[in-house]
């Protein structure tokens, strides 16, 4: 288990990393990072610009074949 601190940044809050944890999420100084819910904490994982690429491009087909797609889950 690690500690974090929280600091304050202009009108919001900051969290300081450790390194082993940059270094863990092969981050640095600079880069997006994804903060997702999961049941009974968050998550924190690197953005990946390819990867939110097909997951748009996953949603909009999904929108367009809503139908075939409903009935296949059939």
């Amino acid at each position: 288990m690690r500690y974090v601190k929280l600091i304050k940044v202009g009108n919001s809050v900051g969290v300081i990393l450790p390194k082993e944890s940059l270094s863990r999420l092969n981050v640095t100084v600079g880069d997006t990072l994804i903060l997702t819910d999961s049941p009974g904490s968050l998550r924190l994982s690197p953005y990946e610009e390819n990867l939110a690429e097909q997951v748009d491009a996953g949603r909009r087909i999904m929108k367009k074949r809503r139908n075939a797609l409903r009935e296949l889950a059939k």
